[in-house]
């Protein structure tokens, strides 16, 4: 294989496709639990429940993860020379968008910590779809390359 990474290049490709599925289970799993948090009260063993899952999922599965995610996927566009080609330019704006979403998910989960919760489920039910649209938009982009 031509580009820096030489004959390691499928196995960071390995590495980013599998950071991806992690950090995409954990943006679909904790609005999720959103909604559910939104019914339990304050202060309640159901609600204490919900901030640690909700915690541990971030802590220990989404932000690794994202964190892997663009450290391979950078890799991957160093190797391919693809920094300037159209539709990683668009694949960036997408992931921007993703990087925003993740940072209101871990807003919103300080503030369930802090029983400070200014949102319905309706809003967390809504939220759970945006990263499933922005990666239905960046899958596309990458496996068809329109521009």
């Amino acid at each position: 294989m031509e580009g820096f990474l030489g004959a390691a290049y499928l196995w960071i490709k390995a590495l980013h496709v599998i950071s991806v599925i992690a950090w995409m289970a954990g943006m679909l799993y904790l609005p999720r639990l959103f909604v559910y948090h939104c019914a339990a009260e304050p202060g309640s063993v159901q609600s204490e429940t919900f901030k640690v899952m909700e915690r541990r999922l971030l802590r220990a599965i989404v932000n690794p993860a994202m964190i892997a995610s663009w450290l391979f996927g950078l890799m991957l566009v160093a190797h391919l020379g693809a920094w300037n080609q159209g539709w990683m330019l668009a694949k960036f704006a997408l992931l921007i968008g993703m990087q925003l979403v993740h940072a209101g998910y871990a807003r919103w989960r300080r503030q369930f910590e802090r029983d400070e919760n200014p949102h319905a489920d309706r809003f967390y039910r809504f939220m759970n779809e945006v990263p499933t649209l922005l990666m239905i938009f960046i899958v596309v982009l990458v496996i068809v390359q329109p521009f």
